[in-house]
């Protein structure tokens, strides 16, 4: 297995590099955040996963342990191939993906490309009890701040900054809807 690369990028492509690690290019695909961030002529360190395949061996290239960790989960989950994993974690950062699934936000996960409802939901199901949930709030603390955080979320706020801004409130804050939110979106710099 190859397990990390530690390279010179010497050519990209829409979805990948080329690493050139003593004289031999690695083909390694990133997710798109991670391709964004690195040019031709860097020097880079990537973890990987090695898949093998009838037709393929293919490396796909992390930041972390921790997100190729992930990337192992996510194509453990039924009817997640290597390409939607990535998208998965092209589309969502490492914290709001969990958030995404220990708060069982279908909408947010049906939104990546390649993830429709069904898929969405099985991989809230499959995934809850194998990610590493510790820190994140899986439910708000009460309905009210539930309305709240589906307001933020309806203004593009991700799960995990909407929460955020619901914790910052003061615990003696008024309980108005209206002044909740006013309050939360101070949390941002808003009104």
């Amino acid at each position: 297995m190859i397990a990390r690369i530690h390279g010179t990028i010497v050519a990209s492509t829409a979805d990948s590099v080329i690493v050139d690690t003593h004289g031999i290019g690695y083909e390694i695909h990133l997710p798109r955040t991670l391709l964004a961030s690195h040019e031709v002529n860097d020097v880079v360190t990537f973890y990987t996963s090695f898949i093998v395949r009838e037709d393929s061996q293919t490396l796909y290239g992390f930041t972390s342990l921790d997100q190729r960790s992930l990337f192992g989960q996510l194509i453990g989950v039924t009817g997640i191939g290597p390409k939607v994993a990535l998208s998965l974690l092209s589309s969502l950062s490492d914290n709001d993906l969990r958030v995404a699934v220990a708060n069982g936000d279908v909408t947010r996960l049906s939104k990546v490309p390649g993830i429709g409802k069904k898929t969405a939901e099985r991989l809230i199901l499959e995934m809850k009890g194998k990610l590493d949930l510790r820190g994140i709030a899986a439910t708000p603390a009460s309905a009210r701040d539930s309305d709240v955080i589906d307001i933020l979320q309806g203004l593009g706020y991700s799960a995990a900054e909407a929460n955020a801004a619901v914790s910052s409130i003061a615990a003696d804050a008024s309980e108005a809807l209206d002044d909740r939110i006013r309050l939360a979106l101070r949390y941002f710099g808003g009104v």
